[in-house]
């Protein structure tokens, strides 16, 4: 049974042990994914249980020189384990991904982080979320999580994600903009630690619509939204022109930009610190982090994966989970 999450008072906070547990799925084994999670948990240091299949992550951990004890429970505990999900029934990712949101969930464990999984391997095999997201939200009782990203100083959470760019003005509504944004806010202040997080909205077209005269969806959608949040106390700018939005989140003069559509921020942030950037989903009862990367299985193997981006999704997941134990204390 899942949890429903109120997009207003946000996800659920259960107790947070003092040795926290952090869960790590590698994704997809035919990609980078097992390469990259053996190279970031050695280079980080961090205590993990990996949760996914036994190969080749464990050829991998060999082939490195990480340590791995294979275990048949989650629980606080030292080095690097490794739980291989016993349902046969789906794709060993997908059994992995449900297994550790289970846990999460439950208080087993505090916080995942995420390999990369292959969309196109796994619709063919009946899977039918078009991503981590959906399904996350789906596991965790919510219909409309927020895809977010941390790059360097700029942040961007979208309000459409995996869409046809000719459905997303159908889908930007006001009270998707609105929610998008509340659950930014409480994200900054609560998971980060940011006393006035300040937030600058992308409009739809190009310079905000100029008024009506390139498009009314900032005026009939997205500035009602922005009205409603300033009246709700939270410090919005905007909507203005997307180049000035992600300029002022990545010079540090707001703490996130909430974006439309995917590319509109996916395309500044990865120009900018592709390969250290984290994917971080927002409005879910659990922590969650992960690769901003796919699974690259033509270097599948080779020794050549920068494992950079896992890196930085374990340091956050790490970085959320103390500021929420600091919260509790």
């Amino acid at each position: 049974m899942t949890m429903p999450v109120d997009p207003v008072k946000g996800p659920p906070r259960p107790s947070l042990p003092a040795e926290p547990v952090l869960l790590l799925t590698p994704g997809d084994p035919a990609g980078i994914g097992p390469e990259v999670a053996v190279a970031a948990l050695l280079r980080s240091g961090q205590d993990a249980v990996v949760v996914g299949a036994a190969e080749p992550f464990s050829t991998q951990a060999r082939k490195q020189g990480l340590a791995v004890v294979q275990v048949d429970t989650i629980e606080p505990g030292k080095g690097v384990r490794l739980l291989v999900p016993t349902d046969q029934h789906e794709p060993v990712e997908v059994a992995s991904i449900r297994l550790a949101v289970g846990a999460c969930l439950d208080g087993r464990a505090d916080a995942l982080v995420t390999g990369p999984i292959h969309k196109g391997r796994l619709a063919a095999r009946g899977f039918r979320h078009p991503g981590h997201t959906g399904f996350l939200g789906a596991l965790c009782g919510t219909d409309e999580p927020v895809m977010a990203f941390v790059g360097g100083t700029l942040k961007a959470a979208l309000v459409t994600t995996h869409l046809p760019l000719s459905q997303v003005p159908a889908a930007i509504t006001r009270s998707r903009v609105l929610k998008v944004l509340r659950i930014a806010q409480r994200a900054l202040a609560l998971d980060l630690g940011i006393a006035h997080p300040q937030i600058a909205v992308c409009g739809l077209n190009p310079h905000a619509g100029e008024g009506g005269l390139l498009g009314m969806d900032e005026l009939e959608r997205i500035q009602p939204a922005c009205n409603d949040a300033r009246a709700q106390g939270i410090a919005i700018h905007g909507p203005m022109s997307a180049e000035t939005a992600m300029r002022w989140g990545a010079t540090g003069r707001v703490h996130m930009v909430v974006a439309m559509y995917h590319d509109q921020a996916l395309t500044t942030l990865k120009t900018l610190d592709f390969g250290a950037s984290v994917n971080w989903t927002l409005g879910l009862p659990i922590v969650r982090t992960s690769v901003d990367h796919g699974t690259a299985d033509d270097i599948a193997g080779k020794g050549l994966a920068d494992p950079g981006s896992m890196v930085a999704a374990l340091e956050l997941a790490r970085r959320i989970v103390a500021q929420r134990i600091r919260l509790q204390s």
